[in-house]
């Protein structure tokens, strides 16, 4: 059964039959429609805000892969890719900014493969083919290893966790003895790294939070409203606004501690304003704080000096994988666009490992007929293998 195809949308900036002439024969049909297709592309990234600087280098891009290949768009294969990947790195360019091209080609791909802006069927129309994504995780740069995430990234162990927390919560308890007013802000910054690792946030993210961020979950009612977070400051591609995801709770013990900061602990601040972590002047809490309360605590515990707030995030990432979320799960709730760069947040251990090799053998031998079939050498769906 086939596929039902997406309707074209004439109204969207960048739709084909916006940008290129109806009803007229060109006397060189390949450079004209793909001449329409960069100025479509360009109208649709000028619509999501992105900077002229922007669209000029990543239209660059595919121009050159254009020479490299000396087909158009709608003869690309990932052959293409493999060859002129291969001549970027011999000429010497950092990894980085042979993945950084990539990307600039697969997102024009992208754009002229979307059934909903009709360059298909102007292709089809003109060529009697159409293009097709040719941009893969397998034939692409990704990160090169797990040692390419920073130092300072590295997931926390469990034990180093709780140790923090704990840490966290005895210097709301001790300031609180002392007589001292900086307990509120203690138990604050307490709250607030529970909610950058409960919910696997970025620094920035963490610190423009709002309490109208929160909301429930109707799969998840045992959270109350505390069941999804918004996260409106997310991580920025070079050019675009920032991107905007919604963090589905995962843990209990997280959604409690922040409905008690709400309910009990902010209000005493008696501040106006919605900002999730206020000041006492009314302002909001900066990144430059979130760094050196981290690192009060971090040297407290005698951690690595080398260790900053952002390994809560890949303790978050990584953790959840343990505990045997699925990865395209875990992916999206960091708002990573690939797998790759889930892959170097993690550092899972043997324990996890070997429980992962454990399930996957039951599986292949346990009765039945999957399972007689893996014990017979063959694939239980009867291709070669």
């Amino acid at each position: 059964m086939r596929a039902k195809r997406q309707p074209v949308v004439e109204s969207l900036p960048g739709a084909a039959s916006a940008v290129l002439a109806s009803g007229v024969r060109f006397l060189q049909p390949e450079e004209a429609v793909l001449d329409a297709m960069l100025a479509g592309w360009a109208a649709q990234q000028r619509s999501r805000l992105l900077s002229a600087h922007t669209i000029e280098q990543r239209t660059l891009q595919v121009r050159r892969f254009v020479g490299f290949t000396n087909d158009y768009p709608w003869q690309w294969t990932p052959v293409d890719v493999e060859e002129w990947s291969s001549d970027l790195v011999g000429r010497g360019l950092a990894h980085s900014t042979v993945r950084s091209y990539q990307n600039a080609v697969s997102m024009f791909l992208g754009y002229v493969t979307a059934q909903c802006y009709g360059w298909d069927e102007v292709c089809q129309r003109q060529f009697g083919t159409h293009p097709v994504q040719v941009f893969h995780e397998w034939n692409t740069a990704v990160h090169r290893s797990e040692t390419e995430a920073r130092p300072g990234n590295r997931p926390l162990s469990r034990d180093e966790l709780q140790a923090f927390f704990d840490h966290c919560d005895a210097e709301v308890e001790r300031t609180a003895k002392s007589g001292r007013k900086g307990w509120l802000a203690a138990y604050r910054d307490a709250t607030l790294f529970k909610v950058v690792y409960g919910w696997g946030l970025r620094r920035r993210e963490a610190s423009k939070l709002d309490t109208a961020d929160w909301s429930a979950n109707a799969a998840a009612p045992e959270f109350g409203r505390h069941g999804a977070l918004s996260v409106r400051f997310g991580k920025a591609m070079r050019g675009s606004p920032p991107r905007r995801r919604t963090v589905l709770t995962t843990m209990g013990w997280a959604a409690e501690a922040v409905g008690e900061w709400m309910a009990d602990i902010r209000p005493l601040y008696r501040v106006a304003g919605t900002a999730l972590w206020p000041t006492e002047r009314g302002g909001r809490v900066s990144v430059e704080h979130i760094n050196a309360r981290f690192a009060a605590y971090r040297d407290a515990l005698n951690l690595a000096p080398i260790l900053s707030p952002h390994c809560l995030r890949h303790s978050y990432v990584t953790h959840l994988l343990e505990d045997g979320f699925d990865h395209l799960f875990v992916q999206q709730q960091a708002g990573h666009s690939w797998g790759s760069t889930t892959a170097i947040y993690t550092s899972v251990g043997s324990d996890f490992k070997n429980t992962a090799l454990r399930r996957a053998l039951d599986r292949a031998f346990e009765p039945g007929p999957a399972g007689r079939d893996e014990m017979k050498g063959g694939a239980a769906d009867g291709s070669c293998s």
